[in-house]
């Protein structure tokens, strides 16, 4: 067990020896030496007491998660400082159950609309000093406002039963905890040197001055701290965190058919030895300005279906927002879910040979940083590796603490965004392949792919921006991502042409049953997503696929013209 603060200021172990037995002095609890964890403490034992029978439906559960957030922003543009900022928050959630965990106030309400029905809520804040007195009055207010929303909810759930049909999965509402976690161990700030970070990126951004064909550009650092706190009537107390570290640069620039076009890089760390040099920064930004103009110039691409390579980190973003969302465990229970892969398990779903699992646990992937790692999911379960594909054949399901039909427990996936309803989501998901072949070969099979289908040219998705995917019945459960860098392989052995204007569309059925080799380059793809519970940090992993068919559809864009005069900073393009 690790506690916060200065080793050299915690308790020293005392020993004696009594009847032949060795006895311990253990260190002080957390929530003696802690303020804000003996007041979530403190107010939850007083709150349960009181309100644990107070009205003819019980709670069951109680608990509070407080997210303490600290973050500064330097960022520049050509070589002037455009922000110099810090902040600090201090967010509440209270998760309060009633009902019993067979139905409670957090069932699936359905009906026509259902979909709104995220459980978002206001944000709530507390002080940031850590005043207990002041900490307990904001944790009572929240407590109060959420237990009366509970017992709302909870009539509203009763009475939608009545009138709606059966649920196909009538597994509980919610699993109790095996046992409380303990676990204390908080994320240490970094040491951020501003000078020397104010220096390096006003020298990035001044790096585009004098390229007129680059419209906007600029360089940024982030630095994130977060730390989590959570106390429940089960009996956990916890106390983790993490820090996110994200160096930056943009550039965009428009075509002369009014589409914008831009390039963007991204280094991520938990420490500032994990962040690039100064050569590589610039070595990318030298590549990115080539890519940048080549946009420029690149012709459209018509609608298409065809073989295709999703270079690796494409690959990776392709699988987290089409494969991943779709395994998360409420899309298998809610009415309002297409449920794509429900009934699938056991079955093929991916090609034979990929494999796929989350493992938040992972802090690093042969030595990069992980930004979707975490010790503690927010409901208070450890984090754990999850089989999602083996051999193709789908094993499993991302689990919050929502039950489902075979998957009684949580496997550590419950996540949110301070002032949302947890629900199940990705951490760091991995895509293995049990064989592979360097890149070299994979283009030499998409060629032969080529010549197979008699197809004049193949695509390559170099580099995806995100996209989005739709899981419910209300609509077409379909997804699209939106690429940035595509060229176009021709089949006749002409050079690479850089192309532009397409998305990528379909269905997932389809679409991952149609891989038919990979690289041997794994990559990552750190970011965040957003869902129904916020916005969360993730990673994704991924070699280089080949694809035999996917299809693409032309891009809406802008219509605005280039600007009419030049940058001030050169005349020619």
């Amino acid at each position: 067990m690790h506690l916060p603060g200065d080793p050299m200021n915690r308790r020293l172990f005392v020993l004696a020896l009594v009847f032949g037995l060795e006895l311990r002095a253990l260190p002080a609890r957390p929530e003696e030496t802690d303020a804000v964890l003996g007041a979530m403490s403190a107010e939850l034992a007083r709150s349960w007491s009181r309100l644990a029978h107070a009205e003819a439906t019980p709670l069951y559960y109680l608990g509070y998660e407080v997210t303490d957030v600290s973050e500064s922003w330097i960022s520049a543009s050509l070589g002037a400082l455009e922000n110099d900022a810090q902040d600090s928050a201090r967010c509440l959630d209270v998760d309060v159950r009633v009902g019993s965990p067979r139905l409670d106030n957090t069932h699936e309400f359905k009906g026509r609309d259902s979909w709104m029905d995220y459980g978002q809520r206001p944000r709530a804040r507390l002080v940031l000093e850590d005043d207990p007195a002041a900490l307990r009055a904001g944790l009572w207010q929240q407590t109060d406002a959420a237990y009366k929303a509970a017992l709302e909810r909870y009539t509203k759930v009763e009475t939608n039963r009545a009138v709606t049909a059966t649920e196909e999965d009538s597994s509980p509402d919610f699993s109790q905890a095996a046992a409380p976690e303990r676990f204390y161990a908080a994320a240490a700030p970094p040491r951020l040197d501003r000078e020397l970070w104010r220096a390096k990126v006003k020298k990035y951004s001044a790096y585009f001055k004098g390229r007129p064909f680059v419209y906007e550009s600029g360089a940024g650092l982030e630095v994130e701290r977060v730390g989590r706190r959570m106390v429940s009537s089960e009996g956990t107390r916890i106390l983790t965190g993490n820090v996110y570290l994200r160096l930056s640069f943009r550039i965009s620039s428009r075509t002369p058919d009014g589409m914008d076009v831009y390039r963007f890089k991204s280094y991520d760390g938990d420490r500032f030895s994990d962040l690039p040099s100064d050569e590589t920064v610039f070595r990318d930004m030298d590549r990115a300005m080539a890519e940048l103009q080549a946009l420029r110039a690149a012709p459209l691409v018509e609608p298409f279906a065809g073989p295709v390579i999703l270079n690796n980190k494409a690959a990776a973003v392709f699988f987290h927002e089409i494969f991943g969302h779709r395994v998360e465990g409420q899309r298998q229970k809610h009415e309002s879910e297409g449920q794509t892969f429900t009934k699938k398990l056991g079955q093929p779903v991916v090609s034979d040979f990929i494999s796929v699992y989350d493992d938040p646990a992972l802090e690093r992937f042969r030595g990069t940083f992980l930004r979707g790692a975490y010790k503690y999911d927010d409901e208070g379960v450890k984090s754990r590796r999850v089989t999602l594909v083996g051999d193709g054949i789908l094993r499993g399901f991302l689990m919050d603490r929502m039950p489902i039909a075979g998957f009684p427990r949580s496997n550590g996936h419950g996540r949110r965004e301070p002032g949302h309803a947890v629900v199940a989501r990705m951490g760091n998901t991995i895509v293995e392949a049990s064989r592979s072949v360097p890149y070299a070969e994979l283009r030499r099979l998409l060629l032969a792919e080529l010549a197979r289908q008699k197809k004049p040219f193949g695509l390559v998705f170099d580099d995806i921006s995100g996209g989005f995917t739709l899981t419910g019945r209300e609509s077409v459960q379909a997804f699209k991502v939106q690429p940035l860098l595509v060229y176009k392989v021709y089949a006749d052995g002409r050079p690479d042409e850089v192309v532009r204007g397409v998305d990528i569309v379909g269905t997932p059925i389809a679409g991952f049953m149609k891989i038919l080799a990979a690289g041997d380059d794994p990559e990552i793809f750190n970011g965040s997503c957003g869902a129904e519970s916020g916005m969360v940090p993730v990673s994704a992993v991924a070699p280089s696929l080949l694809i035999s068919e996917m299809e693409v559809e032309k891009v809406a864009k802008a219509q605005a013209k280039p600007p009419i005069l030049p940058p001030p900073f050169g005349d020619k393009d």
